[in-house]
């Protein structure tokens, strides 16, 4: 192995364990909101129907644990891949359906609010 080889395992390493960090945090962000929407909005707004807040709580805490299983998931793969010496194929599906996820959970979201 080459010393440019060398370096470019070590950056790609090191944006591995970035881009983890980073599923990570987003979990922990999703987590915040669902202590948001799920306990502290029903406190905050008009409506005595609580319920349909504590269904998208629930929504965002399961969205939170999909995207730091993802990460954590995603950067093994990564490394795995790098070990063998193989690409890593872009993760669409997971992609896609975190995407849709989110929209839905933001769209379900704002209609609360607008609701109450």
């Amino acid at each position: 192995m080459t010393q440019d080889d060398a370096d470019a395992t070590r950056r790609t390493v090191l944006a591995n364990e970035r881009t983890a960090l980073a599923w990570w945090r987003t979990g922990l962000t999703a987590l915040a909101v669902a202590l948001a929407v799920g306990r502290v909005v029903p406190e905050l707004g008009n409506s005595t129907e609580r319920w349909p807040y504590s269904i998208a709580g629930i929504g965002f805490a399961l969205y939170a644990v999909a995207m730091i299983y993802y990460g954590t998931a995603r950067g093994r793969a990564v490394m795995t891949a790098l070990d063998r010496g193989d690409p890593v194929p872009p993760p669409d599906r997971a992609i896609n359906l975190l995407t849709v996820a989110g929209v839905l959970l933001a769209l379900l979201t704002a209609t609360l609010i607008a609701i109450d």
